[in-house]
């Protein structure tokens, strides 16, 4: 279980990102995912037709908005070394935020393995399951719909058999236990 941050909006110490390609009949379409690796709960995400760091930093402010983050509440924002996550805005925005950068290791498949998982996922249970896509907006559209489902209905090992949901509220229900026995 990972270490608990003082962060009260969050019981997650870490953060995990990354993207990948999706094939569509308009093109190639890229699909980035933050993840809160307590709960395995993803908290931002974005579809974009380029790979710009614009579309890492539209999800990275979705999870920072989700999560508001105290600054110098240690959550630490986990990334591999493409050049969208080590841009100067992103990198900046981590840092307003009060969340530390962490890059993995040249050719470390072991860095961010957390987050292909979750790309692993998803494009197991949506771009193969329900794919071709005849449109950006289409892709869109089912990876909101799986967003929802992965975070409130799909249970994942890691975390006792819960939704990710479901593990922050069994948090949040025994921290609320402790403070009123304490």
């Amino acid at each position: 279980m990972p270490i608990l941050s003082a962060n009260k909006h969050s019981p997650a110490g870490q953060q995990i990102s990354d993207f990948t390609y999706v094939s569509t009949w308009q093109g190639m379409a890229c699909v980035a995912f933050i993840a809160d690796v307590f709960a395995r709960k993803i908290v931002g995400w974005r579809v974009s037709t380029s790979m710009t760091n614009s579309f890492v930093l539209d999800a990275l402010n979705q999870a920072v908005c989700q999560r508001r983050p105290q600054k110098g509440g240690g959550l630490i924002h986990h990334s591999d070394r493409g050049s969208q996550y080590l841009s100067v805005r992103y990198t900046e925005r981590l840092v307003d935020a009060g969340i530390d950068p962490s890059v993995g290791t040249v050719g470390d498949s072991y860095d961010n393995a957390m987050a292909e998982s979750i790309i692993g996922l998803f494009k197991t249970e949506v771009t193969k399951l329900h794919g071709p896509w005849k449109s950006v907006s289409q892709l869109e559209w089912e990876t909101l719909k799986w967003v929802d489902w992965y975070n409130t209905k799909r249970v994942h090992s890691a975390i006792g058999y819960l939704t990710p949901t479901e593990a922050e509220e069994a948090f949040y229900e025994n921290l609320n236990a402790l403070e009123k026995a304490a």
